[in-house]
C-alpha cells in the first residue's frame, strides 16, 4: 500500500448476493479503487461482520467511508430488499470507529460513477455517442435484484443522482406471452413488478413459466433452473429453451428502458447491473431495440437517446469513491 493511510477510506457496495469492499485514496487526482474484494454474503451474519472482516485482511482502519447498498437509505435503520440484513448506519459508523459514513442506494452510486467513466468501460448499443455525456441519464439494470437511478446536472453546474425504487413498479405485459408470464408471476408472488422479472431469480422463473413449470406461491417450484446456466445454455445455442426465455428477458428489458426514459426525459440511459453484460451481442440481436422504440408517436424522441451498457467490473464502488470525494451529503 503506497498511498497515505490518513488518506485512504472504505467503499462498499452490498448487494442480494455479494458485497464488495475497496479502499480508496481521496488524495489521488482521480478516484482510485484499491486492493478490491467480493464477499459472499452467505458466509456473514451481518454487514458489520463483512466489514470488519475485509478491514482486518487490509490492515488498515479508515475514518471515513461510502457504503452503497441495494435498499432504501432514508432512515438511520437500513434493511437490505434482498438480503436479511439490518443494521443502523448510526450503529455501523460507531462501531467501525468512523468520523464519516455516507450511505448510497446502490444504484444512486451507479449514477456517481457515470461522469467518472472512460470510454473503455462502456459498450455503445444505439444511438449518439455518449461522450460528452448528456443528461438526464437513466441508469437502470438486472442483477439479483432490479436497479434504478437517475443522474441530472451537467459537467458544467455538476452532476447530482436522484435515487430511486423504481426496480419495484408493476410491469406492463405486451402480447399473450408475457400476460401468461405476469399469471403466472401473480400467482408466484401475489405482484408482478420489474424485479420479479428482470433480475436474475426473475430469469430463472420467467424461463420456469415459459416451459410450463407449475407456480408454487411462497417457495421456489421444483424445476427452476439457475440463471447463469440459463444465460450459458442460450448462448451455446442449442437449447431452445433458454434462448427463448433470454430473448423475452432483452424484450421486457427493452420496454422498461423506454419506459424510465421517457419518464426521466433521458438524453442517455445506461445499463447496468451483473447480468447484461454477460451477452451483449445477443441483446443487440434481440428485440430490445424495437421494443425501446415502441413508444408510439415518441420513437424519434427514443431514437436520439444514446444507450449504452456499463462494462467497468464494480461501477458501485466507483460511485461511492466519486460520492465520498464530493464532502458530506
Amino acid at each position: 500500500m503506497t498511498a497515505d493511510s490518513n488518506e485512504l477510506a472504505l467503499i462498499a457496495d452490498i448487494g442480494g448476493t455479494n458485497a464488495r469492499f475497496a479502499l480508496t485514496d481521496l488524495a489521488a487526482p482521480q478516484p482510485t479503487l484499491l486492493q478490491s474484494r467480493a464477499l459472499c454474503n452467505a458466509e456473514f451474519a451481518s454487514l458489520q461482520h463483512a466489514a470488519e472482516h475485509y478491514l482486518e485482511g487490509v490492515g488498515v482502519r479508515p475514518r471515513r467511508a461510502a457504503i452503497a447498498v441495494a435498499s432504501p437509505v432514508a432512515a438511520d435503520e437500513i434493511r437490505l430488499t434482498n438480503r436479511a440484513w439490518l443494521f443502523s448506519r448510526s450503529e455501523l459508523q460507531r462501531t467501525l470507529g468512523l468520523d464519516e459514513l455516507r450511505v448510497l442506494n446502490d444504484f444512486g452510486a451507479v449514477a456517481w460513477a457515470v461522469p467518472a467513466l472512460s470510454s473503455e468501460d462502456c459498450v455503445a448499443l444505439y444511438g449518439p455517442p455518449m461522450a460528452p455525456l448528456r443528461g438526464p441519464v437513466s441508469v437502470l439494470g438486472p442483477g439479483t435484484g432490479f436497479g434504478v437511478g437517475l443522474l441530472v446536472g451537467d459537467a458544467q453546474r455538476g452532476w447530482q443522482p436522484v435515487e430511486t425504487e423504481g426496480g419495484h413498479v408493476t410491469l406492463a405485459p405486451i402480447g399473450e406471452e408475457e400476460h401468461a408470464i405476469v399469471r403466472w408471476m401473480d400467482a408466484q408472488h401475489g405482484r408482478t413488478s420489474h424485479e420479479r422479472v428482470l433480475s436474475g431469480a426473475g430469469l430463472a422463473q420467467l424461463d420456469a413459466a415459459l416451459r410450463g413449470v407449475v407456480p408454487s406461491p411462497g417457495a421456489t417450484p421444483p424445476g427452476v433452473r439457475d440463471p447463469a446456466d440459463i444465460v450459458a445454455a442460450a448462448l451455446e445455442g442449442h437449447d431452445v429453451a433458454s434462448r427463448r426465455a433470454l430473448a423475452r428477458f432483452c424484450a421486457i428489458l427493452g420496454s422498461v428502458a423506454g419506459d424510465a426514459a421517457l419518464i426521466h426525459g433521458a438524453r442517455t440511459l445506461v445499463i447496468a447491473g451483473g447480468i447484461v453484460p454477460r451477452f451483449v451481442p445477443f441483446l443487440r440481436s434481440s428485440a430490445f431495440r424495437e421494443r425501446f422504440l415502441a413508444k408510439g408517436r415518441f420513437a424519434a424522441y427514443l431514437e436520439s437517446v444514446s444507450v449504452n451498457v456499463v462494462t467497468h467490473p464494480h461501477p458501485g464502488l466507483l460511485g461511492a469513491a466519486v460520492a465520498l470525494r464530493q464532502g458530506p451529503a
